[in-house]
């Protein structure tokens, strides 16, 4: 009669699991302690990340309370989810969203492109004074406050003295000054202009360290075999950087709708309402100007969560055809 013995690799296996488990305790506190420097370091960063972006989101009961600020915590009022009905049953909300999807559509289609592109052609540029000259050129606007900035595009979009219509009347493009600012249609477009030449420049310098990164050898190799500048940038730049663009380009599909408010309402007026308006001002136009804070605690919630949502799609569809990821 046979014998059934268990495997002896099953038991070497288990037992080395064990003294793992055994060592493991061991070998944490040994990496604390040889690395204790360097997270005593990184502590205040995550006390003041702790601080400033995890312990906000107990403001988030705000939402599913009726939120009154004279009262505390235990005075309020549950309501569930009462003002998420209410947000998804407002047209105007829907509006707003199809604004912010827009400008970040747009903002995501241009501003993340051409920085790539000039980042390579700007590398291209053989003399050093000069390509030096341009880069800093380029990103001072990254600088200037949007208040200026609004400023500026206003008055060269003016009808009275503006450098546009200046230059589109004596083309012969057009007869009269148009109203640049008055028109809804034009707003998405107006915005997405200003926030590339503002960012452009600043949004290159990453991909200019990127390209830094890439071996020489391999220039020098394709110009052997004949290769233009242009297949050099195309067949070895381009690759040579697409880690970056990816890691990047996940990280902005994340804040496709949280764009901020500061652009749209510099820039935006009564006439140009129902085009300018996004997530974060009707947030702050129908929820703290109008004392509903629950309702604008709700409408934060929702911006939160979509991006989110947003960030780990692209990050898994990415890591699936790519093999490139954030996490």
């Amino acid at each position: 009669m046979e014998t059934l013995t268990k495997p002896a690799s099953t038991d070497s296996e288990a037992s080395a699991a064990k003294q793992v488990k055994r060592k493991w305790p061991n070998g944490l506190w040994k990496t604390v302690k040889d690395q204790k420097f360097l997270l005593l370091m990184s502590l205040p960063f995550v006390i003041w990340v702790f601080i400033f972006n995890y312990l906000p989101l107990w403001g988030w009961t705000m939402a599913f309370q009726n939120y009154k600020p004279a009262k505390t915590f235990t005075e309020q009022k549950w309501v569930g989810f009462e003002h998420f009905i209410e947000l998804f049953s407002d047209e105007r909300f829907y509006l707003v969203l199809r604004n912010t999807l827009a400008m970040s559509l747009l903002g995501l289609l241009v501003g993340f492109v051409f920085p790539i592109f000039f980042a390579i052609l700007l590398n291209e540029l053989r003399g050093t004074i000069f390509k030096r000259t341009v880069q800093t050129v380029s990103y001072l606007p990254h600088f200037v406050s949007w208040v200026v900035v609004a400023g500026i595009v206003t008055k060269m979009l003016s009808t009275d003295g503006g450098i546009i219509n200046d230059i589109l009347i004596g083309l012969n493009i057009i007869n009269e000054p148009i109203q640049f600012m008055a028109q809804g249609n034009l707003f998405w477009y107006i915005v997405t202009a200003s926030d590339l030449w503002k960012e452009m420049g600043w949004n290159a310098i990453i991909y200019l360290a990127a390209i830094t990164g890439i071996s020489q050898e391999l220039y020098e190799a394709s110009r052997v075999d004949g290769a233009s500048r242009w297949r050099q940038m195309w067949h070895i730049t381009l690759p040579g950087i697409r880690s970056t663009i990816s890691v990047l380009f996940i990280m902005s599909i994340g804040h496709l709708i949280s764009i901020g408010y500061e652009k749209q309402f510099l820039l935006g007026n009564s006439l140009v309402t129902d085009y300018s308006e996004v997530l974060d001002l009707y947030a702050l136009n129908y929820g703290l100007q109008m004392g509903r804070y629950s309702y604008g605690t709700a409408i934060g919630i929702f911006n939160s969560v979509v991006s989110v949502i947003l960030l780990f799609v692209a990050n898994g569809l990415f890591k699936k055809f790519t093999k490139e990821s954030i996490m």
